[in-house]
């Protein structure tokens, strides 16, 4: 349907939408309609579910505007989530920015690890002390932090830029006054004792990265991807001190597809006395659980 009363013809919703797709899809990019909703609905601010009960509603110039220029970003390969600024993460909205990582659903196998931990000791109740250690978004410790209300936290990083926005993050949740945040390479400077370190550190081997999806490649930051020559750097350093910042509790990784064996090795000989694995949505070994004690 088109509207030519003002002299320029208008797309309706439907149409827009179709034409959206097939530029997605011509730019190889997958998901092309979800994606396409999502962008329209936030160009419009509507909900995905308004979108399908209105589909001839026109668009004004200025929306369609909008719209095409984030499918434009889109068909680029710029993920939805930094177009629109924010990544859904275990139920919540976190903000990103282009000095975070961009947080998937493989990394809240991390958070399942910790909550059934915590569950498992009984300490759900307890005011635990939570250390996540290459914090970006914030993202992790404040999952965490919210779904433990006892519990306090904080979260590091060597970038100020993405601390900003952790902290933006929690004030958004209401968890402000349970987080700190410090700039800090690892655990370096970090004071302890805490009951569990969580962390997502860099473990894409150097050699790598250039063959990644152009999303991840050219709109992560580079220093939360490099692992170092076989991607193992940041796991030997956060095993080698690991004890001191946690001596009596558990450390929760985030590893990739092959790196299990590896990073549990490196955990054992130095002085974890328990490892487990935990698998992700696709059945991947995609987190390290290590149990320190004195």
């Amino acid at each position: 349907m088109r509207d030519v009363a003002d002299g320029a013809p208008r797309l309706a919703l439907g149409e827009a939408l179709r034409r959206a797709m097939r530029d997605l899809r011509q730019a190889g990019v997958d998901g092309a309609g979800d994606d396409a909703r999502r962008l329209l609905a936030a160009s419009l601010t509507l909900s995905p579910a308004q979108l399908l009960a209105r589909p001839e509603r026109l668009l004004r110039a200025e929306e369609a505007d909008a719209f095409f220029g984030r499918i434009a970003r889109r068909a680029a390969r710029e993920p939805v989530s930094r177009i629109l600024g924010a990544r859904e993460f275990y139920g919540r909205t976190f903000a990103i920015s282009p000095a975070t990582l961009d947080p998937r659903p493989e990394s809240e196998t991390l958070i399942e690890a910790a909550l059934g931990l915590v569950s498992e000791a009984g300490s759900t109740a307890r005011p635990l002390r939570v250390l996540d250690v290459g914090t970006g978004s914030g993202c992790l410790l404040l999952t965490l932090l919210a779904e433990l209300p006892y519990a306090t936290g904080v979260g590091t990083d060597v970038s100020v830029a993405a601390l900003a926005v952790a902290r933006t993050n929690a004030e958004r949740c209401g968890l402000a006054g349970r987080s700190q945040w410090l700039e800090a390479d690892m655990l370096e400077a970090v004071d302890g004792p805490f009951d569990i370190l969580i962390s997502n550190p860099p473990y894409i081997a150097t050699g790598d990265i250039a063959g990644l999806a152009p999303e991840v490649r050219c709109h992560d930051p580079w220093q939360a991807l490099d692992g170092g020559e076989d991607g193992l750097h940041f796991f030997r350093r956060l095993a080698a001190r690991m004890q001191r910042a946690v001596p009596n509790g558990w450390v929760v990784l985030e590893v990739g597809h092959d790196q299990a064996d590896a990073a549990a090795a490196l955990l054992g000989v130095h002085g974890s006395t328990e490892v487990r694995f935990y698998r992700d949505v696709a059945g991947k070994r995609r987190c390290v659980a290590a149990r320190t004690r004195n």
